[in-house]
């Protein structure tokens, strides 16, 4: 088959490699336009160009499929199949229309669950004990498309979203490479979803970051390792702000105010939540770098008398 490929991060990435390995022919690689990024905003290719690039495959960038001019240049590639994986722009139902074998999509959940932009943070976002990643046709509503495979898998009790996205990332390449085998062959299943089970997974911003102590212990947990790498949970903690990167639970011996910061030993700091407690293990002070908590507090002593 001749495949068009349409990603763009490290997931992608993945993806893209495990169709290289395959028989199959890559015409061409579609992501998006590079990204200024750090001080200096110097523009930064994303992981499937590096990749692409280093394959000699062609690349395109556009902006939008809006245009007819991206739309016959994609049709000139004559694909049998689109892959699209975490690509992060919709496809318009004229480009849909393209390929005879149709598009497919590899996706971060188990659909219809968590439907949108960040499936696998909100899987630890939301404290899912397993996710998985879902095979499926591409339809024009976001997800909607019907399943292909599904492969589903447990979530570590401390896995972050970064280490989760790392392990889908593999086991979404696996799917693809069967997928297109039974594309190929003829036998790829498809069944609908049921819309009565969908879940969203709307796109992460910083306002998720702040802490509320208020919530339960486990809460907290799980919103720190939901948002590892980006954007961070972050709170006030003895007047200095921080991201906090790793915690555990904590077990609360008496009532305290969530909030109160409860001990600081050797493995790091103990604050109260509104159902028990956490001991923060790993954190960044605003402006400086992320460091152990023991060893981030043995060089600024912090007042544990200090209350929210």
């Amino acid at each position: 088959m001749k495949i068009v490929f349409m990603g763009t991060p490290a997931f992608a990435a993945a993806c893209l490699t495990a169709v290289l390995e395959t028989e199959h022919s890559v015409v061409g690689v579609f992501t998006k336009p590079d990204t200024p990024k750090n001080r200096g905003m110097k523009l930064i290719p994303s992981e499937v160009k590096v990749l692409a690039q280093a394959n000699g495959l062609p690349v395109f960038q556009p902006s939008t499929f809006r245009d007819d001019e991206t739309v016959e240049t994609l049709r000139a590639l004559e694909p049998d199949l689109i892959v699209a994986v975490a690509y992060g722009k919709i496809l318009p139902q004229r480009v849909l229309d393209i390929p005879p074998l149709g598009c497919i999509n590899i996706h971060g959940s188990v659909l219809p669950a968590l439907r949108g932009s960040a499936p696998v943070q909100w899987a630890v976002l939301n404290d899912l004990p397993e996710t998985g990643v879902t095979a499926m046709y591409m339809s024009a509503g976001m997800d909607e498309g019907d399943i292909i495979d599904i492969r589903t898998t447990p979530i570590g009790e401390n896995e972050t979203a970064g280490e989760l996205m790392e392990r889908l990332s593999h086991i979404g390449a696996a799917l693809l490479q069967d997928t297109l085998a039974a594309i190929a062959a003829g036998t790829a299943s498809r069944r609908t979803q049921d819309p009565a089970l969908a879940t969203y997974a709307p796109m992460l911003t910083k306002d998720l970051s702040p802490v509320d102590w208020s919530r339960p212990a486990r809460a907290i947990l799980a919103q720190i390792r939901g948002l590892n790498p980006w954007p961070a949970a972050s709170a006030r903690l003895g007047g200095t702000e921080f991201k906090l990167w790793e915690a555990r639970p904590w077990p609360l011996d008496a009532p305290a105010a969530p909030g109160t910061l409860l001990s600081l030993t050797k493995q790091g700091l103990a604050v109260a939540c509104g159902e028990g407690a956490i001991l923060i293990t790993r954190l960044q002070a605003s402006g400086g770098k992320s460091m152990s908590a023991a060893d981030y507090f043995r060089g600024h002593p912090i007042d544990l008398s200090y209350s929210p």
